[in-house]
């Protein structure tokens, strides 16, 4: 059976909020290294996070530095393709608008890649300052 248009727009806000919370983790999880260990939080420095964080900003540079586009909008342009709507820009719904302002710019590829690996040197910088132990 084939889906409804509605549900392929849903499906794409669905790939659009979980790539919002990958970023959010990235991002946000960084500054919760640094937060944490100055309020001496310890869960911050538990290796499954650390191990997790640095993992995810790993992915982030290497798909820049190989010119590959994340699987993740990739997939959400592919849902909204498929419902008929256009895959960035004109007809979006408030998620899309809302988060898709959040994640998406329009800039040359190697201000990203060079970004995303200047942040990767800061996960690495917070490693080396605060290394993660095990609980």
């Amino acid at each position: 059976a084939e889906l409804a248009p509605s549900t392929w727009r849903f499906l794409a806000d669905v790939v659009l909020v979980v790539h919002a919370a990958v970023v959010a983790f990235v991002v946000g999880g960084l500054g919760l290294v640094w937060l944490g260990n100055g309020l001496r939080w310890s869960w911050v420095n538990q290796i499954g996070f650390r191990v997790a964080h640095a993992l995810a900003i790993a992915i982030v540079v290497a798909e820049a530095w190989l010119g590959i586009v994340c699987p993740l909008t990739s997939l959400e342009q592919a849902f909204r393709a498929q419902a008929g709507a256009p895959t960035l820009g004109a007809g979006e719904g408030f998620i899309e608008h809302w988060l898709g302002g959040l994640l998406f710019y329009d800039a040359p590829g190697w201000v990203f890649t060079l970004a995303y690996t200047l942040f990767a040197v800061l996960v690495l910088a917070a490693g080396w300052r605060f290394p993660p132990r095990r609980s």
